[in-house]
Order: C-alpha cells, then sequence, then structure tokens
C-alpha cells in the first residue's frame, strides 16, 4: 500500500519511501529533559508513533532515532536552583519521560540519542562549517553560525527573510518567531557554569546543532523524514536544515511532518491558565491512560485538537466499547460457516482503515471504519447470526487496528497504580481523586471475591445484599456488567 504524508517543507501530500530501499529512516525531535511533559508533548510523540506503528505494520522497517536534550538553558538554569548537577537533574526527568511514553503504549525508537554523550559530533560539525567560514568565533568564545551564507534560510517555514543583517546574533535557544539572527552553535561557559573542553574552546552545544549532528550520525547525512510538533518549526527546524546542509551540501530531510497544538477546554494550555496537566495530573483524577492515548491521536495531527475532559470521558466509553466487543467476539456463540453480510462489513472495515490511515495518517476515519465493524459485529451477536468462520476474520481486523491504536489490552490499573505509588512518593498523593484511592486499595481477589458473594446473594434472593455489594463496588469505581455470557467487573 502507498502511503502518502503531508510534507511541511514542499506543501504537499507525497509518498513515503525509504531511499535506500531499505529502513526508512527518520528522526523525531525528543523531549527537553527539566520537567514532566505535558499533554501537548505527548500528542507529538503519539502521533509520530501512529506513523511508527503503521509503517511497520505495511512491512517497513524503521529506523527512527530519537534525541533527549539533556543540556539547554533550562536545564542549565533548573538544575543551579536546585544545586544538582546537570546530569543528576535530568535523570529523574528523563526516566518519568519513558515511564509515561510506557503508560501510553508508545513504542521506543530503535536509537535514543543523549545530547551529552555526542559532544564530540557536535564539534566536528562545527568544525566543517568553520572550514567553510559558515561558523564563526566571537570575542568570549562562542561560535555562531552566519545566516547570510545560506541563503534558502525561511524554505521550510515559509517565511521570507530577506535583507537579513550579517552579524545580528542571538544566543538564547528559543526566541521570537520573526527573528533571524545568527544563531548560537556553542556556547562559551558563563562563570560557574558546567561546560566541556573541547577543541572548540571551552563550552557546550547550542540546541540546534544537537539534533543536525545526532540526525547525521546514526542516519547519514540525508534521510527519509524528520519529525517534531509545529512549535519547533522555527526557529529550531529551520536552523537543523541551514547547519546541516551548509555542512553537507544535501538536502538534509526529504519529508518534514508537523504536528499541530492542542487547546484545553478551546484555550492555549498554560500553568497561568490553570489548564496545564501532565500525564499523571490526569491519571491521578482517574482517567484511564488507554483513553488518554486514543483522544490524543482520535484527531488527525494537522488538525488542532481540542482537549476536554468530555472528550477524555467519550474516549473512556470508546476504549470499554472496543475491549467489549473483542471480547464478545471471543466468547459468543456462533453459528456454523460465513455469515456473509458481515464478511462484507469486516472486509470494508479493514480497507476503510488501511486506506484512511495511507492517506495523510487519517486516524478519524480509521476508528470510524472500525466502529462500523463494531455495530454490524455486535449485532450479529445479538441476533445469533455470527458465523464460526467469521470470528477469525472480525478479530484480523482488530488485530490491525490495534497495532496501531494500542489500546485493546487492558493495563490500565497497572498504570493508575503507578501514578499512585509516584504521588506517594513525591508526597502529592493529595492531588489523587478519593475515587482512585479507593478503587486501588482493594485487589482483584478481594472484588472478585465480592463479585461471588452477590452472584451467590442473588441465588439466594438476597436482593438487598446484592444490590449493597454493587453499590459499594461501584462508589469505589467498581462497575459489574450482567450479561448472558455470564458476569464481568472492570475498573471504571
Amino acid at each position: 500500500m502507498t502511503i502518502r504524508l503531508f510534507n511541511t517543507l514542499s506543501g504537499q501530500v507525497e509518498e513515503l519511501s525509504p531511499s535506500d530501499g531499505k529502513a526508512f529512516r527518520m528522526y523525531a525531535c525528543g523531549p527537553t529533559v527539566y520537567d514532566y511533559g505535558h499533554i501537548g508533548n505527548f500528542r507529538t510523540f503519539l502521533q509520530v508513533d501512529v506513523l511508527r506503528r503503521f509503517l511497520r505494520l505495511n512491512g517497513l522497517e524503521t529506523r527512527h532515532v530519537m534525541n533527549v536534550t539533556d543540556v539547554d538553558d533550562k536545564i542549565i538554569r533548573n538544575a543551579a536552583a536546585a544545586g544538582l548537577p546537570i546530569g543528576e537533574y535530568t535523570k529523574k526527568y528523563e526516566k518519568a519521560f519513558f515511564e509515561d511514553l510506557d503508560a501510553l503504549s508508545v513504542e521506543h525508537p530503535e536509537i535514543v540519542a543523549r545530547a551529552t554523550e555526542h559532544i564530540p559530533s557536535m564539534v566536528k560539525l562545527i568544525q566543517r562549517l568553520a572550514s567553510e567560514d559558515i561558523a564563526y568565533r566571537t570575542d568570549d568564545g562562542s561560535w555562531y553560525f552566519r545566516i547570510a551564507k545560506f541563503p534558502q534560510y525561511g524554505k521550510l517555514s515559509k517565511k521570507d527573510f530577506t535583507g537579513i543583517t550579517d552579524g545580528a546574533r542571538v544566543d538564547v535557544d528559543e526566541y521570537d518567531k520573526d527573528s533571524a539572527r545568527d544563531f548560537a552553535l556553542w556556547k562559551a561557559p558563563k562563570p560557574g557554569e558546567y561546560h566541556w573542553e573541547t577543541e572548540l574552546g571551552p563550552g557546550r552545544p547550542g540546541w540546534h546543532i544537537e539534533c543536525s549532528a545526532m540526525a547525521m550520525n546514526y542516519l547519514g547525512d540525508a534521510f527519509d523524514l524528520h519529525a517534531g510538533g509545529e512549535d519547533l518549526m522555527f526557529p529550531h527546524h529551520e536552523n537543523e536544515i541551514a547547519q546541516s546542509e551548509s555542512a553537507s551540501h544535501c538536502t538534509f530531510s526529504r519529508h518534514w511532518f508537523h504536528i499541530r497544538f492542542l487547546l484545553v477546554e478551546g484555550r492555549k494550555m498554560s500553568k497561568s491558565e490553570g489548564n496545564f496537566y501532565t500525564l499523571r495530573d490526569l491519571l491521578l483524577k482517574g482517567y484511564k491512560a488507554s483513553a488518554i492515548r486514543l483522544l490524543l491521536i482520535s484527531v488527525p495531527y494537522r488538525q488542532q485538537l481540542n482537549f476536554t475532559f468530555e472528550g477524555l470521558n467519550a474516549e473512556t466509553g470508546a476504549v470499554e466499547r472496543l475491549r467489549s466487543f473483542r471480547e464478545r467476539i471471543r466468547a459468543a456463540a456462533t453459528v456454523p460457516g460465513l455469515n456473509a453480510s458481515l464478511a462484507a462489513e469486516a472486509a470494508r472495515a479493514k480497507e476503510g482503515f488501511h486506506a484512511a490511515l495511507a492517506n495523510d495518517l487519517n486516524t478519524a476515519e480509521a476508528r470510524a471504519a472500525i466502529f462500523e465493524l463494531v455495530r454490524a459485529g455486535n449485532a450479529a451477536a445479538a441476533a445469533g447470526t455470527l458465523g464460526a468462520e467469521n470470528v477469525p476474520e472480525i478479530l484480523a481486523v482488530l488485530a490491525d487496528f490495534d497495532a496501531v491504536f494500542a489500546v485493546l489490552d487492558d493495563h490500565d490499573p497497572e498504570w493508575t497504580r503507578f501514578a499512585l505509588d509516584w504521588a506517594e512518593k513525591e508526597g502529592r498523593l493529595d492531588q489523587a481523586s478519593p475515587e482512585i484511592r479507593a478503587q486501588l486499595a482493594l485487589t482483584d481477589e478481594q472484588i472478585q471475591a465480592l463479585v461471588d458473594e452477590r452472584t451467590q446473594a442473588k441465588r439466594t434472593r438476597n436482593f438487598a445484599r446484592a444490590d449493597q455489594i454493587r453499590n459499594d463496588l461501584a462508589s469505589k469505581g467498581i462497575l459489574i456488567e450482567d450479561s448472558k455470557d455470564g458476569v464481568r467487573w472492570k475498573r471504571k
């Protein structure tokens, strides 16, 4: 199947293919580990995960590199305020980041590249630029990129930077979106600041050179795709292109994949607005990691997602519907042979799912195709017309769906427990909802014992006791489901 994706560089939807005919080589900007990641960050990582999973579902091997920025302005500032070496400071947040990825079922890339482990590669790249008078040294020992030497500057962000003033410099990592000035490649240390001794002199790398050096180190001077959030397009990705292509004299990345911001309840997310959420904040409120994942990938990556708690509740229900459907198909009574109408529904769902994702990763249409199958399958099971030969077909479609969406297997309780354990260790248990604390105070064995007691109470017509058990469990977030296939329970 031909997979097509919008290319920010060309402004067109283009076919994806490995340029070397082997592995699809992709680089994705990873976290800056100065704090816990927020849900806006994770929307980007989840959309990259969807792309990666779909490529692999279609038989494409990936060589996926993700950086970890473990030295930059914010990290140096925060580590100094905490009185910690930067390595000790960032270790905590890097560990938390990968824990959060695991909670959200995000596959790890083949290569994780930490900035502090690649200083020699960055120094060599700056030396390549200096040899062509594109990098220059200032009196304080810092090195800058001379933008005037790269006439194509602005080709990614489509900004017009004609009339750039040669020598106007900026030494902070993040700056105004319309500012085009020579940017720092290597920063001379301030008094007492952590630094490396190198052939360039003492200092540390600028943010932009880190990604160029690590991408080129693992993927070569030219590769297939570069991914990141839309906020990185300028200046970060624009600067990556300038310094990389100035050194290599070839196209840095053929394809650029940018994911849009999200809003929270219709507003830009910020701490000052009181709508800033990390994954752990949401888990402690009682929301499921699977529902958070499904919501963050529910809207196609080029559209702005409005994250709402109403939407999160709806996705919780959607996950439960999908899981219940799979279990029903596995356990339901069947009739011999094949239900031709249902077989056609399964074929349409599979085709629609793959076609939607192949067309610029349209996750909304892809899931809609699956829910049509859920509707038809449930109807057949209820009517007693589910054919024995339909079951493997339907389960195969669900397997394709879950290979990309990854929400059908229920690991939610363990991640809620993880969040509670973390909150207790960090002294943040007051942030956890009472319902979650009460729910997880019960073990699975204790819950099953109460469910069995309720079943026995109903058999002996002790309905008052049966209702009391149901209500007590419901108050702790445990729901009991009575069906013709038996009694099941689940944690909300």
